[in-house]
């Protein structure tokens, strides 16, 4: 190698491990698919109000919105691979809309996983005068009237149609899917009565749940949910089930492990302190915190659980 190159090949490298070294030297942005208020928004907010303290500077959330998540997705992984713009998303961006779309503007599988923050279980829940208490009862009578029955979803592909599809599927019903442009909207028809059932996020529900307004029949997680006691997990009916929702933050293809690192633990960090968790908690969470490597390993098993349904299902997006 000329003497030339070599000098301009250690220029490169000095700049980079100083740029890693003092990273954050200016604000972040916090990509966010989904809209202000819903739980990775509300995630996203916790951490970077936890950053803007540890760091000093500016972490700022960007809401997204649109075409099943893929606006913001596109934005994120077309980002400089600096550390300064990441996303926080549930998961369809990272895990589910590469088997619903013939065709990305991104490769979902190209983002790289810093931590899963936490995760949300999905609850099977029904309006309270559908006369039902219990998982038996709404599959009997599901099962007494094949199509006639109505569960609500945000979408085609949404976490909560396939959870409604995956029961579906395992229970042996037919359900009539009706879809909305969210959950407020989806919410506001079940306690009007004119929408029996989903399976939906605890904490868009859990106040509807706590004052009786909306009946939980079931948790999707793998074991009972402390803030639903009473409510058992739907696997308890359906052996194998397993439906949550969790939220990643993710960077951009070809960030720099170091800066990958550097954010991972960062978050962990403020997340982890007696004011992070008891924020985490406030939105009905679990804490998963783990490792970019242990990230990445959780997603690729959720994705591939999300791509058997689909396919099962025959699901495609609209």
């Amino acid at each position: 190698m000329k003497l030339s190159a070599m000098i301009a090949a250690a220029c490169l490298f000095a700049g980079l491990a100083s740029a890693q070294e003092s990273f954050p030297s200016r604000p972040i942005k916090v990509v966010v698919p989904v809209p202000a208020g819903s739980s990775a928004d509300l995630l996203a907010r916790i951490y970077a109000r936890g950053l803007e303290k540890k760091w000093g500077q500016p972490v700022v959330v960007d809401n997204r919105v649109g075409a099943s998540h893929n606006i913001g997705a596109d934005v994120a992984f077309k980002s400089p691979p600096d550390g300064y713009t990441i996303m926080t998303a549930p998961p369809p961006s990272l895990a589910i809309n590469q088997y619903l779309f013939p065709k990305l503007p991104y490769d979902p599988t190209g983002f790289v996983p810093i931590t899963v923050i936490a995760e949300v279980p999905n609850v099977l829940i029904v309006r309270p005068g559908l006369g039902v208490n219990d998982m038996k009862s709404l599959i009997a009578l599901a099962k007494s009237k094949p199509g006639q029955l109505t569960y609500g979803s945000t979408g085609v592909g949404s976490t909560l149609h396939l959870s409604v599809e995956a029961f579906k599927a395992q229970a042996g019903v037919d359900l009539l899917h009706v879809p909305y442009i969210g959950v407020p909207p989806l919410v506001t028809e079940m306690l009007a009565g004119r929408v029996d059932m989903t399976i939906v996020n605890l904490v868009d529900v859990y106040t509807y749940v706590k004052d009786g307004s909306l009946k939980a029949l079931g948790v999707g997680t793998d074991r009972p949910w402390s803030e639903l006691p009473g409510v058992p997990t739907i696997a308890s009916e359906l052996p194998g089930y397993y439906a949550t929702a969790w939220f990643a933050a993710a960077a951009p293809p070809k960030t720099p492990p170091e800066i990958v690192a550097k954010l991972a633990d960062a978050i962990r960090e403020v997340l982890s302190d007696e004011t992070g968790r008891e924020l985490v908690k406030n939105v009905h969470a679990a804490p998963v915190l783990n490792t970019p490597e242990e990230a990445a390993a959780f997603i690729r098993k959720d994705s591939e659980r999300w791509r058997e349904v689909i396919r099962a299902n025959n699901i495609k997006a609209e």
